[in-house]
């Protein structure tokens, strides 16, 4: 044992030595530590901050904060200091940095509109060569891409994404894998091939099977949704239904016992009530299965169709002046002025009616037939008191649903008065109100553009022109075409107004016709918003002002909303100024097609497409007949007539229709589906002039 002297002596000499290291390791933790760089995980910081990294840290780590810097511009929307960053980048790059820069500079390309670059670039990367936070804006960028087109590349971008997403995130993509595999073209889903090991891309499409042949029947595909959950357990929808789906589990029938129809039943709008109110009875009453129409062109069947389904006039019907409508009647309600209906100040009437007697016999071929329901309606006069007290009353009496009422200002006031009934409504007010008991059905000219945009987008036009009459219903359809266009992603869309008939025929005599130009339609919002997709920021589409009056690119569809005989001078003036050998296409709204049109106008309209309802493009030719009959052939009426055969159907599957997504009827009005407000869209059909026929578009 060393003596304590020793000891001391020792350690003494170990102080200054142990002093020096403390000295040296605090000098050290003062020195400031450059933070760690990251360009595959998530950039959490701003473009500021990265940017502030760039000018401080050293060569060797310079270009990851400016990739992190790019990253955060791009999130921000700066796409312009995103692009100069990026050429300021070394030559000189890791697998890893360039990896990253290809991914930013896709999605520099898809902010700045460049789609088909950033999917060049997309297809050329490698998946799994990348971090989960590199996948999961990769496969974020492929769905941008898409632009919401569904296909099966969109499918399977989706489903890889899936598992790289949380929270909100998650369903998001949940619920638009639904919403692309509904989408999906028919002709797509008959040829779609798929790999063996795609086990959960396979029990997507087992879902959507189940879906299609029950989804008419809830009940039954509430128990196919659960059967398909047992097997296949491990798909994400079985742990989490897309919303659309999960919303079925609430599903609870409406008791249609006891309609009330509400009608205005004088003033302006009376004959378009009657023409509302006989199609719902005929419907109610098992009417329609009952027609068995004569051959046409016999005795008993003056109103002759053709193999298109087009009724036309085999008798001359007699001019009744007043009570003679014009073949360029308007279409809807909606397209009258109905003031006069709503400044009644008559003393009010018994609010409920029986059902009027209908206004002339039905026709020797029309057998009787027993009532098919035995739902008991009553009629109410919306224009001989308040709406509300008409609602009231209805409640008194045991309603338990309304189809009706009819005129605009109406709809709004039971729409901000949210009665407790279920109520379908038979026009839109101009802001909708989403009410979990309330539905909209209009046949109305904004209703036609809406359609006429989706068909004429499917056929690949991208540049239309819209000519529409210098008035309201010009400009309302203008809007609502503008609309639908850009929520397909359409660009800018053109607009020319005409006058009247007098002088378009001055433009005829002068030989000036109708230039393919016109001015851009004001764009629905003044700013552009983004939109975020797993995380990353896409900007909208930033529409650049184009200059009045000019086409702003070639014209390569036409869509006319005018009367037949004005449409008989809009088409040779179109043609006076195109070539013959133009691709330009035209459509027409059904506002063109009335009975009375013979050959001659037949072979003049050669070419064009026009949009009109089931019933009056042959889907039910018996049923045209007689309606045909029923209303001297104004098809304005006749179309009146099938919406209110499709009132009928609608009030009978309201809860399918209000309830359950994607449900839609076969109607005569068109294919009926709802909207999340419940605003029953109509896909109408589409014809065609060819050769002196009409035949279906093509």
């Amino acid at each position: 044992m060393l003596p304590s002297k020793v000891v001391r002596k020792k350690a003494g000499r170990f102080v200054p030595v142990l002093l020096a290291g403390l000295i040296l390791a605090a000098c050290t933790g003062q020195t400031p530590q450059t933070p760690s760089v990251d360009i595959q995980g998530p950039a959490m910081g701003t473009s500021d901050y990265y940017l502030q990294q760039v000018q401080q840290s050293p060569n060797d780590n310079k270009a990851d904060w400016q990739l992190l810097a790019i990253r955060a511009l791009l999130n921000e929307g700066k796409y312009p200091q995103a692009g100069q960053q990026i050429n300021q980048l070394p030559q000189r790059l890791s697998d890893a940095q360039r990896l990253e820069l290809q991914l930013l500079t896709a999605q520099l390309r898809l902010g700045s509109q460049d789609v088909a670059n950033a999917q060049g670039i997309l297809a050329k990367l490698d998946p799994s060569a990348m971090s989960k936070d590199q996948q999961r804006r990769y496969y974020g960028l492929k769905i941008a891409a898409s632009q919401g087109r569904p296909s099966l590349d969109l499918l399977r971008a989706l489903i890889a994404q899936e598992p790289l997403l949380a929270d909100k995130a998650h369903q998001d993509n949940i619920d638009a894998t639904w919403q692309a595999l509904l989408q999906l073209p028919p002709e797509q889903m008959s040829s779609l091939v798929i790999n063996a090991d795609e086990n959960t891309l396979q029990g997507w499409l087992d879902l959507l099977n189940i879906y299609k042949a029950n989804r008419t029947e809830p009940d039954m595909l509430k128990n196919g949704i659960r059967d398909w959950q047992v097997r296949y357990p491990q798909n994400p929808a079985a742990k989490n239904l897309p919303s659309a789906l999960s919303q079925l589990q609430n599903y609870q029938p409406a008791s249609t016992g006891r309609i009330a129809l509400l009608l205005p039943l004088n003033g302006q709008a009376q004959i378009f009530a009657n023409a509302i109110q006989k199609g719902f009875f005929d419907a109610k009453n098992g009417a329609l299965s009952a027609i068995s129409a004569p051959a046409p062109g016999s005795e008993q069947n003056p109103v002759a169709l053709d193999n298109n389904g087009d009724a036309t006039e085999q008798q001359n019907t007699p001019d009744d002046g007043d009570n003679k409508r014009s073949t360029d009647a308007v279409v809807s309600p909606s397209a009258v002025s109905v003031n006069a209906a709503d400044s009644d100040d008559s003393e009010p009437q018994a609010a409920p009616q029986e059902p009027a007697a209908p206004q002339e016999p039905a026709p020797a071929s029309v057998a009787a037939a027993a009532p098919s329901s035995s739902t008991e309606v009553k009629v109410y006069d919306t224009s001989s008191q308040p709406i509300q007290q008409v609602i009231t009353q209805a409640m008194q009496d045991g309603a338990t649903l309304v189809v009706g009422p009819l005129l605009k200002n109406n709809v709004q006031q039971v729409a901000d008065a949210s009665t407790p009934l279920n109520v379908l409504a038979l026009n839109e007010p101009e802001n909708i109100q989403n009410h979990p008991n309330l539905c909209y059905f209009a046949l109305s000219p904004e209703d036609e553009a809406r359609d006429a945009a989706h068909h004429i987008w499917q056929q690949g036009r991208r540049m239309p022109l819209l000519l529409v009459p210098r008035s309201s219903l010009g400009n309302r359809v203008s809007k609502a075409f503008a609309l639908e266009w850009q929520k397909l992603g359409g660009d800018t869309v053109l607009q020319q107004s005409f006058g009247s008939t007098g002088e378009l025929k001055q433009g005829i005599n002068s030989g000036a016709g109708i230039s393919l130009s016109g001015t851009p339609i004001a764009p629905a919002v003044s700013e552009p918003q983004s939109v975020t997709i797993a995380g990353l920021t896409i900007p909208a589409p930033q529409q650049e002002s184009a200059t009045p009056g000019s086409s702003g690119g070639s014209v390569d569809a036409v869509y006319i909303v005018a009367t037949q005989s004005e449409l008989q001078l809009i088409k040779p003036m179109i043609a006076m100024r195109i070539s013959s050998r133009s691709s330009v296409a035209l459509y027409a709204s059904s506002r063109s097609f009335q009975a009375g049109a013979g050959a001659d106008f037949r072979l003049e309209m050669e070419g064009l497409q026009f949009s009109d309802i089931p019933l009056l493009s042959g889907a039910n030719p018996a049923l045209m007949q007689q309606a045909a009959r029923s209303f001297n052939n104004d098809y304005s009426l006749v179309r009146l007539y099938a919406m209110g055969v499709d009132a009928w159907t609608l009030a009978n599957h309201f809860s399918e229709i209000r309830q359950v997504p994607g449900y839609h009827i076969d109607g005569n009005t068109g294919q009926l589906s709802a909207t999340q407000d419940c605003v029953i869209n109509r896909k109408l059909t589409w014809s065609q002039y060819r050769q002196g026929q009409v035949v279906p578009a093509s």
